[in-house]
């Protein structure tokens, strides 16, 4: 990474064209995260990541997977900042994980989201994978990182708002963090420079979420702009994605939305690519930077058992197309 500002322009953007995108920043954009991420680390931490690059890549989307058999994994990937539950503004104390607890309960942070604390605490596990040597759980741990990591960048994840119910802009999700990103990728040119350590992950994650809430009036402000400048009938078209056909928005519809958002989703993903890689160069650190293998028995299985489990399935709930 000699003299690397870690331009990033559409790196390894072969290969990563399949995968279905209904959920999340859906999958393709999750696997180009994890995949740029890499280019952000320091040698030897890169030529480790590197060696193993596709397997972060397609393993990115393995939390969304496992939504269907784990009642546990959906509250790790959002936050609702705007439920009456937190209208006491406890939360921009940035609490740990156990005083949240203490204060809210651990039924209401699942019912209304724990993605920062979810990224803490995966970061954790990390953290011990690289301490024990274990090159698999590294590897897989990784992939789960970087896309909780990811999801804590999406206005969306910060609302109970999330998918634009309540303000008459159903399919509003799948619109910002899935249909924007396929349709304009090419054109986006990434800076997110060289991955950082972060002495207190807490607070940074805490810094995302509330710099990613900051844009949620943006993403239903201009959606509503747009719609009132198109036709009804010319903001959505009949495609056929897999083997299914639906009905989705318009090349022109989301055009005109992409142009008023300005480079508010290029913004969120050059986050995200930053804070994967410091993230992951985190972990490393406090693992105390063990020396890493130059080969390893075989790549773990590209989705294996869920990584956190959580006493409580309460809420776990309703937002099956994200």
């Amino acid at each position: 990474m000699r003299g690397v500002v870690c331009t990033i322009v559409l790196l390894g953007l072969l290969g990563l064209l399949t995968g279905n995108s209904a959920f999340a920043w859906g999958f393709l954009a999750h696997r180009r995260i994890n995949h740029l991420a890499v280019y952000t680390l320091p040698a030897p931490l890169r030529l480790f990541y590197q060696k193993h690059q596709n397997f972060v890549t397609e393993a990115a989307p393995n939390p969304d997977k496992r939504r269907s058999s784990d009642p546990t994994e959906a509250h790790k990937h959002y936050i609702d900042l705007d439920v009456k539950a937190f209208a006491d503004d406890y939360l921009r104390q940035s609490p740990a994980w156990q005083a949240a607890v203490g204060h809210y309960t651990e039924d209401t942070l699942n019912k209304y989201g724990t993605v920062p604390w979810q990224v803490r605490q995966t970061c954790t596990l990390l953290t011990q994978a690289f301490k024990d040597q274990d090159w698999q759980k590294v590897l897989y741990l990784s992939a789960d990182l970087g896309h909780y990591a990811a999801d804590a960048n999406v206005p969306l994840h910060t609302t109970d708002n999330y998918d634009g119910q309540k303000t008459g802009q159903r399919g509003i999700h799948a619109l910002w963090e899935s249909r924007l990103p396929e349709q304009f990728y090419a054109d986006y040119v990434f800076m997110p420079g060289k991955a950082a350590y972060q002495a207190d992950i807490n607070a940074r994650m805490w810094e995302t979420i509330w710099t990613t809430n900051k844009g949620l009036d943006s993403v239903l402000l201009y959606e509503k702009q747009v719609s009132g400048q198109i036709q009804v009938q010319e903001k959505t078209v009949v495609s056929e994605r897999g083997n299914r056909i639906t009905r989705t928005y318009s090349q022109e519809f989301s055009a005109a939305y992409h142009t008023a958002l300005g480079a508010q989703v290029e913004r969120r993903m050059s986050a995200s690519i930053k804070l994967v890689g410091d993230l992951w160069l985190t972990a490393y650190m406090d693992a105390g930077q063990p020396t890493l293998p130059t080969e390893m028995g075989p790549e773990p299985a590209q989705d294996p058992e869920p990584t956190v489990p959580q006493k409580s399935a309460k809420g776990q709930m309703k937002r099956e197309e994200e």
